[in-house]
């Protein structure tokens, strides 16, 4: 109900007159004036009531008399009726009806009461009922009000004391409330400036308003007070306290701060009075010093009083809180003394409140700030700011070095960081944690032995002070231990959470702006105003050595997380803002804070020491007072939680960490994680940092570069407790964690950390060089990390990445390298596998990139490294190998970087990747590639580490041939089109394309490669591959040549293939003889390859044998070219160079390969089967097919068309050439250049060797010998037109040389037939083929051919010879081929019997036919024939074979039966005259041989031989003495002297008694003597010629028996009992039978037929057979008996000589 209303109005009005009358009743008998007063005013008030509607209106006018009763009432200071008259005036106030008048009275009437001291409590509750009901009250009026409060403040009684203080506080705030309201209603108004204020207040009081006037005078006098001066307003006070004073000062200046700022006359009295009055009382407490003598200073000094201190330090609280801006000089030196009190000579309780009032300051971000504009950011001023956090540094430092100040440990750890943990535990003393973990639960630093505990002061963020509060005290209080040092902690922490959140606040909100900007315009650069940034790096820069040494000591001294926690956070943020201001010193400052409290103590890493040293040249002074940055000491008593082995060099082998190193540890992951961007360079020593850490911890890289709680280092291992084991796995995910944000940096925050990670890593493999230590791997795995978060920019940071990684991969340290490259190659296949926007497709530049590295890679020497970059080009050929487009030569080229000293497993995986190549991508890459593929498949051929891989390699070229093949025209549209691109960029440029085998066309040039490469493989130093090559090579050409162009097919035959065959002929003859053991042990190597020559020889087979096959097949084709017969000619030396080399593998397949492009088509059987070896290496006769088809001799007949049937022999396509155009084969030249081929190749290579050569150069084999003739029948029937004697002599040379070549003893089972078989080899065989082709060729050709007869008797003549004079090869010596067997021979001389034999037969059936052919007769060929065969007659039994002799007889019949009739009839022209005497020597060395036929000879077989004599004398008999008269008498002569021998017996030593008949060749003896007695005594005399041979004849016998006969006679008498020896028995028994025979034909014959001088010859035996009759043998009787018979018919009387007409 509000005082207005009617309700309460009328209220008022009867509780008045209620109040009038009590006042009445109770002066009644006392006080009668007072009583009618009363009386009077019930009236008054009754009246006021009636006639006024505003009734309280009227009563405030007539409140004078209203009131006067009550005054009165006062006046009689009568207990009762005063507290009746005072609560009446109070309803009168409350009611606002008392007027400025009737207030003045109450007043006086309270100062009566007051100075007579009654009802206190009431007048106080008066005055303030008065004052706060309304305004009434001005000036002096006021003025003794308060005063009148003011002195009752200073009573005996405690109880108004303190009411009277309370009542002072209420009135002064209600004289300042007053003037704010007047303020307030004049807001609006605009008012004069006040004129130019004097020196003295008096003036300037008149320019303010009433109640600012009040307030102006109130405050004035306070000032007075508290300076002890006399007051100006506040008359009558008689005393005051100073402490009551600072108070109201302080309440009014904290309550009222706007009337100070907005009156200039306030702001003069801030100034001028208050300011000096502080300074003045504070300066006891700034001279006095704790401790020092008062003797020692003149004057004694004041001390310092608590309770004016405790108030004057708030009192300049709140100056500079609110007048900051005002004061600015004065806050200078109240900042200053403020300072000073922290000094650690000032008292305890000094030091207290003077750390509670920096603590206010420190909650107020915003004032410190205006500090640093103020002073530290101006010239020549007081560096505030910065002396605060210094002084505060310094303060907490001073705590720890004060002596006494806490309590000191009992025992002073021992020096030195790496005190065992045993010693750790016995040390005493508050908060020292033993291993066991017992930490004492208080909150406590500890630092060198100092141990101050924590305590909780206030709530962070704000200064709840408690000995500022302590306003009842008036001694100093006993300060707790630990209270100065956790405030002063509470106000660091504030200080830097305010100065942070403040600047960074403002930073946000300049962000948004520039961020608004930008938008609004983005072209142009947004200016931030310079300066907010001056300020807030000027205050960082003044406090950051103070708040760093602080921090890093107090964070040293700690041993409760918590605490531990908060300086932690403190100088992160501290660094973070740092950054984020640019400001490079303080941050890696405060990161080298954090990094070196994570490490254990006195680590050495050269990072942080650096950089503390910088710092602590640094040591800067608080007003001469030295601040040290001190370094950690280690005898902080903490938990140990890790033992491990240090990264650094370091003396001792291992380090400890302990749990407080594990949190700085998070908090610097936590800075790095969160603050990265601002890190710059600091980078370096957060990460370095933790790379010490993470090694001591023993957390080595996994997949992808995260660590991983790792296996034991070596050394002592590493010891974990089980609290850092549940942390390592949360340290190590934070640690990915952190280089995953790298993906939030900007570019240049994210170069700073890859710059850091960089040098880091080389700092690892400095360390990592020349000892073999597990190296540390952090940067390189977080340099994995960092790359592999930051993909979508890879391209900035790639090069900087890789090129530092790949120098890792050159350490020698292993495990560095293997991690740098795992490193490399993982980004690598990452960076493939990205989706980047534009995919890499459309981003050549970026996919050249990206696979770059692994380029570089391959310039690394060492294995491992090179086998992880093959290994992730396998993975990424299989997860990308569709899309690598422009980065395949790279590809390629990596996989083609092997060398053959690297070992087999890198080129086993170098090739898999070439296979995967080759198998799936070779469609998908850019055409030009394939070269590059072609070229790298080939350097897998040519490596020598690994054989299977070079044979696997070749076989990948034919699948890429395969592929050209099949994609022939794609390709081909492709290269043409990137040909033209090519070529327009080489005109541009003026240069010719440069392209090998340029003039060809793309395709063809790619063809022409893979050539090339099979090529070089094919004269590979082994033999395996070579051989695989060239087969792949010529079967590649077969298969595929078809799609080269024709003149593409000229460089084919030039620059490939006989390219090849000049090197693998060269190769071939320059091939190392000496023998190739075994390799290995397990493989054996066949001894027709044990030499590198042998292996030589079998490539060389190869090519020349392929090249021919192409020249075979293609003949069509290449005859269209220009060169061809250049081209033939070469290829004929090469085959004549290889029939002539000293190999017969390569020289029997020479032949081979000249049959082949003679088109001469042999079905060759597989020469390698032994079994079949006579097949193989002798009968492939050339011409089998059409011998047998067409009759002996016949020419190639074209039934089947040649090149149908090359087509079935070859198996090879032929390109068939059009009909009619099969003449081109036949084109005369080539086959003359092939005879010259042959014919060089022949004589070569029969030429017997010259000299006496101790070790054989080299003989040529049967197979081969073989061959060579064998060709000649074919290549003659393309040269027989113009075959000249000449070439027939040349010819004939050759096969003589051919048939006299001995056989080599170990190959001579497989061509020599055994002795007794009469089998020709199958060269004997060809030679003689040869000459049938010949001479079949002669005799149906023309004429004067047949002169060529003669030449070929001759060349069979040779051959018949051999049968008993084989031919010499050279001077060789070669042995009998019956002997060669035991007599192990190099050389066997073949069996030329058969041979011989088989000539024979074809001289005689070539004789049958030609005998009559005038140049047979002219050339003496009977007579030659005759003398040849007149050396197997002549040796007869000595004939190498019996069957010899007996053919030459028989031939020799036949021939005679032919030839004898010719040569009759030719006798006048005198061409058979030298015949004669050969034939007479023929018949007289065979029949009367000098040779004794073998001992064991059966009896049957003697005598079939002498049937063989019989026949030739009836040759004799019936050929030659019928025609005596056309044959030479010499001749004649010789053929009856012959007979005559023959007629007499004589034969062999050795005839056993049995055989003696049959052995004496009676039956020959029979004939020849019946034939020469036939002519003897034949009665047709024609001549007296033949007469005179027959007695010739006889007369010789006779005297031959004669001889014989005395010859026995003679032996037998010496011979005594003896009997003579069984042959000359048998002698004298033959000869005593033919003298019978001889006798019985004399008997028969005419005797005119007979020679006188015979008789007398006959009888002239007598006397000799008489002799004989004295033997003993009784055979020789009885031949004697018959011998001696006949003689009967010569005893006739003797005849006179008168009879004969003589005397």
């Amino acid at each position: 109900m509000s005082t207005s209303s009617p309700e309460a109005v009328k209220k008022l009005l009867e509780n008045m007159q209620t109040d009038l009358r009590s006042l009445s009743m109770e002066c009644k008998k006392k006080f009668p004036p007072v009583k009618e007063a009363a009386e009077s005013g019930i009236v008054k008030i009754k009246t006021i009531a009636a006639r006024n509607t505003e009734i309280l209106a009227a009563l405030k006018e007539n409140s004078s008399e209203v009131v006067q009763p009550f005054l009165m009432g006062c006046g009689t200071k009568e207990p009762k009726i005063t507290q009746l008259c005072l609560a009446a005036i109070q309803r009168l106030m409350s009611h606002e009806v008392v007027s400025e008048a009737a207030a003045g009275n109450i007043i006086n009437m309270l100062w009566q009461l007051m100075e007579n001291g009654l009802e206190e409590l009431k007048l106080l509750q008066t005055v303030l009922v008065l004052l706060t009901t309304n305004t009434v009250v001005h000036d002096e009026v006021l003025s003794k009000a308060i005063v009148l409060c003011f002195r009752l403040h200073f009573t005996k009684d405690n109880i108004t004391n303190n009411t009277a203080a309370a009542t002072v506080r209420q009135v002064v705030t209600v004289v300042f409330e007053r003037m704010v309201a007047e303020d307030e209603r004049f807001k609006g108004i605009v008012e004069q400036p006040p004129p130019v204020q004097g020196n003295t207040n008096r003036r300037s009081v008149s320019t303010l308003r009433p109640s600012a006037k009040d307030a102006y005078m109130l405050f004035q006098d306070l000032c007075q007070l508290v300076n002890a001066d006399a007051p100006y307003w506040l008359v009558g006070m008689t005393e005051m306290t100073r402490t009551f004073g600072l108070e109201l000062l302080e309440s009014v200046l904290n309550d009222f701060p706007g009337v100070f700022l907005q009156h200039q006359e306030f702001s003069f009295l801030l100034k001028e009075r208050v300011c000096p009055l502080v300074i003045k009382l504070f300066s006891p407490n700034i001279k006095f010093r704790q401790g020092s003598n008062s003797a020692a200073s003149p004057a004694p000094v004041e001390k310092p009083y608590f309770p004016i201190c405790m108030r004057l330090l708030r009192v300049v609280s709140v100056l500079i809180k609110h007048f900051y801006s005002l004061l600015v000089t004065e806050c200078e030196i109240f900042l200053s003394l403020l300072v000073k009190f922290l000094d650690g000579e000032k008292p305890q309780w000094l030091r207290a409140v003077a750390v509670e009032s920096v603590h206010r300051l420190c909650v107020q971000p915003h004032l410190l700030r205006s500090f640093c504009q103020s002073y530290d950011m101006k010239q020549h001023s007081t560096k505030v700011f910065r002396d605060i956090v210094n002084a505060l540094g310094s303060f907490i430092q001073s705590l720890f070095i004060v002596p006494n100040a806490g309590n000191t440990a009992a025992i002073s750890a021992p020096a030195g960081g790496s005190g065992s943990v045993t010693q750790g535990a016995a040390q005493g003393g508050p908060g020292t944690g033993g291993v066991s973990g017992n930490l004492t639960t208080q909150a406590a630093f500890e630092y060198r032995g100092t141990w101050i505990p924590l305590m909780t002061v206030s709530v962070q963020g704000s200064a709840k002070a408690t000995y500022l509060e302590m306003l009842d005290k008036v001694e100093p209080p006993s300060i707790p231990e630990g209270y100065a040092m956790s405030v002063a902690f509470s106000a660091l922490l504030d200080l830097v959470r305010g100065i942070t959140t403040m600047i960074e606040r403002e930073l946000a909100v300049e962000e948004e702006a520039a961020a608004e900007f930008r938008e609004a315009n983005p072209e142009q650069e947004w200016q931030p105003p310079a300066g907010a940034h001056l300020v807030w790096e000027e205050m960082v820069s003044a406090c950051w050595c103070g708040l760093l040494a602080a921090l890093s000591l107090l964070l040293d001294a700690s041993t409760d997380e918590t605490a531990t926690e908060n300086i932690l956070k403190a100088e992160l943020t501290m660094a973070s803002l740092c950054g984020r201001l640019s400001l490079v010193t303080p941050r890696d400052a405060f990161i080298t804070a954090i990094c070196k409290a994570s490490l254990p103590p006195h680590y050495a890493l050269t990072v942080l020491s650096c950089n503390a040293a910088n710092l602590s040249s640094k040591a800067y002074s608080i007003q001469g007072q030295s601040v040290q940055i001190i370094s950690p000491s280690s005898e902080s008593h903490q938990q140990v939680v890790a033992v491990g082995q240090p990264l650094t060099a370091q003396p001792q082998g291992t380090v400890v960490l302990t749990a407080k190193n594990i949190q700085c540890m998070r908090t610097l992951l936590n800075l790095a994680h969160c603050h990265g961007a601002v890190l710059g360079t600091s980078w370096q020593l957060v990460l370095a940092t933790l790379q010490h850490l993470v090694w001591i911890l023993g957390l080595k890289p996994g997949v992808g570069g995260a660590l991983k709680p790792g296996r034991a280092v070596e050394g002592p291992s590493t010891v974990l407790t089980t609290a850092v084991m549940t942390d390592l796995p949360v340290i190590s995910n934070i640690l990915s964690r952190l280089f995953e944000s790298s993906q939030y940096l900007d570019d240049v925050s994210l170069h700073h950390l890859i710059n850091a990670l960089c040098s880091l890593s080389l700092e690892a493999m400095e360390m990592a060089y020349g000892n073999n230590k597990e190296p540390s791997l952090f940067a390189v795995a977080k340099l994995l990390e960092t790359g592999l978060v930051n993909m979508d920019r890879i391209e900035i940071l790639w090069r900087p990445l890789t090129g530092h990684l790949l120098e890792v991969c050159q350490h020698p340290n292993s495990r560095m390298r293997e991690w740098g490259a795992e490193a490399l190659t993982a980004l690598i296949k990452a960076g493939l596998a990205y989706k980047h926007d534009p995919p890499l497709a459309q981003n050549q530049r970026l996919q050249l990139l990206l696979l770059n590295p692994l380029k570089e890679l391959s310039n690394v020497l060492h294995s491992d490294i090179r086998q992880k970059q093959l290994e992730s080009v396998l993975q990424i050929l299989q997860s990308q190998g569709d899309s690598l487009g422009p980065g395949w030569p790279l590809v390629l080229g990596v996989i083609g970087a092997i060398r053959n000293d690297q070992g087999e497993s890198l080129i086993r995986t170098a090739f898999q990747c070439l296979q995967l190549v080759v198998t799936d991508f070779l469609p998908t890459m850019p055409c030009t590639c394939l070269q590059i593929v072609v070229d790298v498949a080939g350097s897998f051929g040519l490596q020598n580490q690994e054989l299977n891989i070079s044979l696997t390699s070749i076989g990948l070229l034919w699948n890429i041939s395969d592929y050209f093949f099949q994609r022939g025209d794609a390709i081909t549209q492709e290269l043409g089109r990137e040909e033209e691109a090519l070529q327009k960029q080489a005109q541009e440029k003026g240069e010719t394309l440069n392209r090998p085998f340029h003039p060809a066309p793309p395709f063809d040039c790619l063809w022409l490669c893979l050539y090339a490469k099979l090529g070089e493989l094919c004269v590979d130093p082994r033999p395996a591959v070579r051989k695989s090559a060239g087969q792949t090579l010529f079967s590649t050409i077969a298969a595929h040549g078809t799609l080269l162009q024709q003149p593409t097919w000229h460089i084919v035959i030039w620059k490939v293939l006989f390219h090849l065959l000049d090197c693998v002929r060269t190769s071939s003859t320059t091939a190392d003889k000496e023998k190739i053991e075994s390799g290995g042990g397990n493989i054996l190597i066949h001894h027709s390859r044990d030499t590198a020559e042998k292996q030589w020889a079998e490539t060389w087979v190869l090519t020349l044998a392929g090249v021919a096959r192409i020249f075979n097949t293609r003949r069509y084709l290449l005859q269209q070219l220009g060169d061809f017969f250049e081209a033939w000619e070469v290829l004929l030396n090469h085959i004549q160079s290889a029939a002539l080399s000293k190999n017969n593998e390569v020289s029997l397949a020479a032949l081979k390969s000249f049959q082949e492009i003679l088109q001469i088509v042999t079905p060759v059987k597989d020469s390698d089967k032994a079994g079949d070896a006579l097949a193989a290496m002798g009968v492939p006769p050339v011409l089998i097919d059409p011998l047998s088809a067409s009759g002996p001799g016949r020419p190639l007949v074209r039934s089947d068309s040649l090149v149908e049937r090359l087509t079935r022999y070859n198996g090879a396509e032929l390109q068939a050439p059009p009909p009619g155009e099969e003449s081109a084969l036949e084109d005369s030249a080539l086959w003359w250049s092939a005879w010259n081929t042959w014919y060089r190749t022949g004589t070569d290579s029969t030429r017997p060797p010259s000299g006496v050569t101790e070790k054989l150069s080299f003989i040529p084999s049967q197979p081969f010998l073989t061959a060579l003739i064998q060709i000649f029948p074919a290549l003659y029937q393309h040269i027989k037109a113009n075959f000249s004697m000449e070439d027939l002599k040349k010819l004939g040379v050759i096969l003589h040389g051919a048939v006299s070549v001995p056989i080599s003893s170990d190959a001579s089972p497989f061509i020599l037939p055994s002795y007794t078989e009469a089998v020709l080899t199958s060269l004997q065989e060809a030679v003689l083929t040869a000459l049938d082709v010949l001479q079949k060729a002669i005799c149906v050709g023309p004429e004067n051919l047949q002169v060529m007869y003669p030449a070929i008797f001759e060349q069979l003549l040779l051959f018949v010879e051999f049968s008993c004079k084989p031919p010499q090869y050279g001077r060789m010596e070669t042995k009998h081929v019956a002997n060669a067997k035991y007599n192990q021979a190099e050389w066997v001389a073949l069996n030329y019997v058969p041979f011989a034999e088989r000539s024979l037969e074809v001289l005689v059936d070539l004789y049958h036919k030609t005998a009559c052919h005038k140049a047979v007769i002219n050339e003496k060929v009977l007579q030659n024939i005759i003398k040849t065969l007149r050396m197997p007659l002549g040796l007869k039994y000595a004939c190498p074979s019996e069957s010899t002799w007996k053919l030459a007889v028989s031939s020799l019949l036949k021939v005679l039966s032919i030839g004898l009739p010719v040569a009759r009839q030719h006798a006048s022209s005198g061409k058979f005259d030298t015949m004669w005497p050969e034939l007479a020597n023929a018949f007289e060395d065979f029949l009367f041989t000098k040779s004794t036929p073998p001992d064991n000879l059966s009896i049957q077989e003697f005598q079939k031989n002498e049937a063989v004599d019989v026949e030739v004398v009836q040759l004799i008999s019936t050929e030659i003495l019928p025609f005596a008269n056309f044959i030479p008498k010499d001749f004649v002569g010789q053929i009856m002297t012959m007979l005559n021998k023959g007629s007499i017996h004589s034969q062999s030593p050795s005839f056993t008694e049995a055989e003696i008949d049959v052995r004496m060749r009676e039956e020959f003896s029979k004939v020849c003597f019946e034939t020469l007695l036939q002519f003897s005594f034949s009665n047709k005399v024609s001549t007296p010629q033949e007469g005179y041979i027959s007695r010739m004849a006889l007369s010789v016998l006779l005297k031959r028996s004669q001889d014989v006969l005395r010859r026995y006679v003679e032996d037998e008498r010496l011979s005594g009992r003896c009997p003579l020896p069984r042959q000359q028995v048998t002698e004298i028994i033959f000869v005593l039978k033919a003298i019978s025979t001889l006798m019985d034909s004399l008997k028969k014959t005419q005797p005119e037929n007979v020679d006188g001088n015979t008789w007398a010859q006959v009888i002239a035996l007598y006397p000799t057979l008489v002799e004989c009759i004295t033997c003993s043998s009784s055979e020789v009787s009885s031949a004697l008996k018959e011998a001696l018979g006949p003689f009967k018919d010569f005893m006739q009387p003797p005849i006179s000589r008168v009879q004969n007409g003589e005397s």
